[in-house]
């Protein structure tokens, strides 16, 4: 029996702490580590649910990083004011303008962060009825440009940040922010020792670099989707050893066949079987549970539970912003659907979309790459308009390949009558296309 009694839910499953059986990947764990130390700034990819968080979490101490969570609706001046906060700036809107006609903001920064700050002054704050005296130290009020990088890294010198600062979910943040942001993160590199810790759901190595070339060897970027059969088998064994059960051979090769390499599908089944077999912490005596049937059932029954969600993506994003006569959101929703399921995992290729929707859409003659290119473009922002979180697609721009970024997408795709969809979202049977 394990040493430590442990709680199912802390081993397998979703956890907001890293959990009991988390494993660490050496292209993955030890990149990141060693990336840490070389003053450069990081990015964290991969599909949903696939570890970034984790990954982050095990490799930097909670005193050593900063967390600020994207936004949708947030420009530049939103993030950099987030990042003031986080900080310990108290950041209000100045009447000061700045040269472009947009307001200031007037920062006021009390305590310190990473390290003491230097006294510039001091208040004395009183409590009930004058009971106690405190001295704080603050810096005097800062007039700066919330849209530029500079005022911002004077700011964070001002209070002698030392910590990493992590921008989580990225990826939520509106197109324009992130290649505005890509051009600051120059700015950070060049005159600070400021590093970020970025994280986003999508499939390509450098989407910063290619919003700005100037990040070249600037710019480290972690893939934590690297999941494979060995590395799963893994995560199974330590939850295995740290809750004193046995899954069988049956249970765990069907798991690994079924998961399309999801460690989030392997943790919840794992979770669910545990609880269905009445182990809710550590045994006392080692308990062997789960059969092939099982493991198949239980993929199933995660995956379903999204069906809901994955049916309002189907629907909202085949909306589109608003109604257009050539209807391409509508139209990128059938090329997903007419895809092979291994053809959606690997991605799909500009030219391959393009040639299935001109060979099906009754404007196809009409159609040219300029109005495919655009509504892929925009296919992000349209799922987060339409309020679908995690996304499931994304597109790379710089090599013109669409990805599914969400695993569970694919396995309810692959148990789904295609044809009746098709028809729900009145669009046609798929014409045959000519390689």
């Amino acid at each position: 029996m394990a040493e430590q009694v442990w709680k199912v839910d802390d081993v397998f499953g979703v956890s907001r702490d890293v959990p009991g059986n988390y494993v660490a990947r050496t292209e993955v764990d030890g990149k990141l580590i060693d990336s840490l130390t070389r003053d450069h700034h990081i990015v964290i990819y991969g599909s949903s649910k696939q570890g970034k968080t984790c990954l982050r979490k095990h490799c930097l101490n909670p005193d050593d990083f900063l967390t600020i969570s994207c936004q949708n609706k947030w420009g530049l001046p939103e993030l950099h004011s987030a990042i003031l906060k986080e900080a310990g700036y108290v950041v209000r809107l100045s009447t000061s303008k700045t040269v472009s006609g947009t307001a200031k903001i007037s920062a006021l920064a009390k305590g310190s962060v990473g390290l003491p700050v230097v006294a510039k002054g001091s208040v004395e704050a009183k409590g009930e009825g004058e009971a106690s005296v405190e001295n704080q130290h603050v810096t005097g009020s800062l007039e700066l440009d919330p849209s530029d990088a500079n005022d911002i890294i004077r700011a964070l010198e001002e209070v002698g940040l030392k910590k990493f600062i992590v921008l989580e979910d990225f990826h939520y943040l509106p197109e324009e922010t992130q290649r505005d942001f890509a051009f600051a993160l120059k700015a950070f590199h060049e005159k600070s020792k400021i590093c970020f810790v970025i994280t986003g759901v999508w499939r390509e190595e450098n989407r910063l670099i290619a919003y700005n070339g100037d990040l070249t060897e600037r710019v480290y970027s972690v893939d934590v989707d690297t999941w494979n059969e060995p590395s799963l088998r893994e995560v199974i064994a330590a939850g295995e050893a740290l809750l004193c059960v046995q899954f069988t051979d049956e249970f765990k090769d069907a798991l690994i066949a079924n998961c399309f390499n999801s460690v989030h599908l392997i943790q919840e089944a794992c979770r669910r079987m545990c609880r269905k077999a009445g182990v809710f912490k550590t045994s006392d005596k080692l308990v062997t549970l789960g059969t092939e049937a099982e493991a198949t059932s239980l993929i199933k029954e995660v995956v379903n539970e999204q069906r809901g969600r994955y049916e309002g993506f189907l629907m909202n994003v085949s909306d589109g912003f608003q109604q257009t006569d050539l209807e391409m959101p509508r139209w990128i929703i059938f090329a997903i659907l007419t895809f092979s399921i291994t053809q959606l995992e690997a991605g799909i290729r500009l030219r391959e979309i393009s040639k299935r929707i001109k060979a099906n859409h009754p404007k196809g003659e009409n159609l040219n790459n300029g109005n495919i290119t655009q509504a892929l473009a925009s296919i992000k922002s349209l799922q987060n308009s339409k309020g679908v979180r995690p996304i499931v697609l994304d597109y790379d721009g710089a090599n013109r390949n669409l990805h599914v970024v969400d695993k569970g997408f694919l396995i309810w795709l692959a148990t789904q009558d295609m044809a009746e969809i098709l028809e729900d979202l009145s669009l046609p049977t798929p014409k045959e296309v000519e390689a």
